[in-house]
């Protein structure tokens, strides 16, 4: 038994699943590591996060967020132990009816799900925020950049730098003009792998909440953008267009603003998704994730079309790589 295993069962002792019976779960693209405990007597169930402080991880974030939401009213995990110290928390288990599966085996319930998950933001963007870090310009723009840094530098051994530089200087000028204004809570991840289907509660209930820990102070268009660009499953272009009509008629935004920073942020964040995921194949040997690199890619260039991101289109069409078999080999494989 691991010294890892040892802390987490010190804090399981303390609760009803002492003596478990553990079985892993799926991750996801950072250091922690979660197991499903099932108790042997009552068949009841939980889980249980593994998040290494020596890795960088920390549960506290997770604990005040989940906190928060289910003190809004939002279906997140609730917290059965924790210790903060090595990094470890038992959590609620929601179960494994993820949106991306429920939709892959019932695909007539499409407009059923991404209608709960769009009035779960438009309530969680007219709740109280929390005090946190900023999702502002600076940093998006330095995470955008990862494309230019880990992206076409993995793949062709440099990256232009002067190209880089000049979208910096334009990037941030765009993101400063187009999504300003209201600041509300984003999830920053808040797609299809990571919304559980609870068909069993009620209202706003129904949506399970996963992967919050990394939450900041956003524009309200991030969330549900992240939501419809998504790079693990192929959102209809219908259902993209209802769900932002629906969030702006139930929040009374601006549309054409509303629309224009949907575009910015989706270019914002598919920029990043290409730098992350390049840097977890080649820094972090987790190649599977490369797979998602085209999706990215085609979310980014249609984004590219609005006029807000003329200033860096043509820049950032030249600079990059397109992600051709080829190039996607050379990621796997550097």
């Amino acid at each position: 038994m691991t010294n890892r295993a040892i802390l987490a069962e010190a804090l399981i002792a303390q609760t009803p699943w002492n003596g478990a019976h553990h079985a892993p779960l799926a991750g996801d693209a950072s250091n922690r590591r979660y197991e499903r405990l099932t108790n042997p007597a009552t068949g009841r169930t939980a889980v249980l996060m593994d998040a290494p402080p020596d890795k960088g991880e920390a549960v506290e974030p997770f604990v005040r967020m989940s906190e928060y939401l289910r003190s809004i009213g939002l279906s997140a995990p609730e917290i059965y132990a924790e210790d903060s110290e090595y990094g470890f928390l038992l959590l609620e288990d929601l179960g494994d009816a993820l949106f991306a599966r429920v939709l892959r085996d019932d695909p007539t319930l499409e407009r059923t799900l991404y209608d709960a998950a769009t009035d779960v933001l438009v309530h969680l963007h007219a709740a109280p925020t929390l005090s946190l870090d900023s999702y502002d310009p600076a940093l998006m723009t330095e995470l955008a950049a990862l494309s230019f840094t880990k992206y076409a530098q993995g793949i062709q051994g440099s990256h232009d730098e002067e190209a880089r530089a000049r979208f910096e200087l334009r990037f941030a000028d765009i993101l400063h003009r187009e999504t300003g204004g209201t600041r509300v809570v984003v999830q920053r991840d808040y797609h299809a792998e990571n919304l559980i289907w609870l068909p069993e509660r009620d209202g706003l209930g129904r949506v399970g909440l996963l992967d919050f820990q990394s939450a900041m102070l956003g524009h309200p268009a991030y969330d549900l953008m992240s939501l419809l660009q998504d790079v693990r499953r192929t959102v209809p272009v219908g259902i993209e267009m209802r769900m932002i009509d629906r969030y702006i008629t139930a929040t009374g935004a601006d549309g054409h603003d509303f629309r224009t920073a949907y575009a910015v942020l989706g270019a914002q964040r598919n920029l990043r998704i290409l730098g992350g995921f390049a840097r977890l194949a080649t820094d972090y040997e987790k190649p599977h994730y490369v797979e998602l690199i085209p999706a990215a890619w085609a979310h980014l260039m249609r984004d590219l079309e609005h006029p807000a991101l003329v200033p860096v289109a043509d820049l950032l069409r030249s600079a990059l790589p397109a992600p051709s078999p080829e190039n996607l080999a050379k990621l796997r494989t550097r």
